[in-house]
């Protein structure tokens, strides 16, 4: 664990001094751009610090933050590390710049990319104060997610221990019952006592002898049809007597004397003189049959 740690407060070590050095190399490439766009001498100074300082300060957000938040820390990171890679390429284009010896204001011969130099390296200060408020009010209200291992391991540890403990538990099994002896009741135990006194036995006693059921000879059921115990109602009599075949050919003529051949149908039949559909449908054919034949006798 030390061995760990030491190597971890190493490797932090290292990673500041080449920081720093590097922050060195880039300090004349940044001062001389300040001042060729402007800056008086104080400013110049500084101006180092407003991009390659808040490159820092977007390094350290990437390792505080998370999600969203971490990817725009990320973002800006890489737009000020591209910023300033560009404005140290210029300086290195240039050497009017190493002596301060430029006009004013112009970074490069071609007017268009003059002018994107110059609002590059005078835009990354107003950046600087948008995008660094902007990342240390993410890092103040950033609120990291609770490490619930502690927790959950001891949920398990607990859960472990009483599962074993159930298994270690000795099966209990009901003592027999026998049917000339009664259970006596076991002594319970007192806290402060430390002995008990013996449970007087009780006499054992005899079952009762079940008294034996008799048997009874059952009637055999009876065959005979039996007779009817009452009259049948007036309302369950059939109200229509039964119709002859010349009864039923008569009305069924009389229903359908004035219905055309494709009306005449079984079931129309049926209903109009409520009979069976057998008889319904041979009423059917007759009637077919004679106007078939009183047509053929009219042609």
């Amino acid at each position: 664990m030390n061995l760990h740690r030491k190597g971890r407060a190493a490797l932090v070590l290292a990673l500041v001094a080449v920081v720093g050095m590097a922050f060195r190399v880039s300090w004349n490439a940044l001062r001389d751009i300040a001042g060729a766009v402007g800056a008086d001498a104080t400013a110049a100074m500084l101006y180092p610090f407003v991009v390659d300082g808040l490159m820092a300060l977007a390094l350290i957000a990437t390792l505080v933050l998370a999600d969203r938040d971490r990817s725009f820390a990320l973002r800006v990171l890489g737009a000020y590390t591209a910023a300033s890679l560009v404005l140290n390429y210029v300086h290195g284009l240039v050497p009017e710049l190493h002596g301060r010896t430029v006009d004013w204001g112009r970074l490069a011969d071609w007017d268009p990319a003059n002018w994107a130099l110059v609002l590059l390296a005078t835009s990354l200060p107003v950046g600087s104060i948008y995008f660094g408020s902007d990342l240390v009010a993410k890092v103040l209200h950033h609120r990291p997610a609770p490490i619930s291992t502690a927790s959950t391991n001891a949920e398990e540890s607990t859960e472990t221990e009483m599962k074993r403990s159930t298994a270690d538990l000795p099966v209990s099994t009901p003592e027999p019952i026998t049917a000339n002896a009664v259970a006596l009741p076991r002594p319970v135990a007192v806290g402060f006592l430390k002995s008990t006194l013996p449970a007087k036995p009780y006499p054992s006693i005899a079952p009762a002898p079940a008294a034996q059921i008799e048997s009874r000879a059952m009637a055999a059921e009876s065959t005979r049809p039996r007779r009817a115990t009452g009259r049948v109602p007036d309302a369950a009599k059939p109200t229509r007597p039964k119709r002859t075949p010349d009864q039923l050919l008569a009305e069924a003529r009389e229903a359908t004397a004035d219905w055309p051949d494709a009306k005449v149908t079984g079931e129309g039949i049926r209903r109009a003189i409520r009979t069976s559909p057998a008889n319904a449908r041979a009423l059917r054919d007759t009637l077919l049959a004679e106007r078939a034949a009183a047509s053929a006798k009219v042609a």
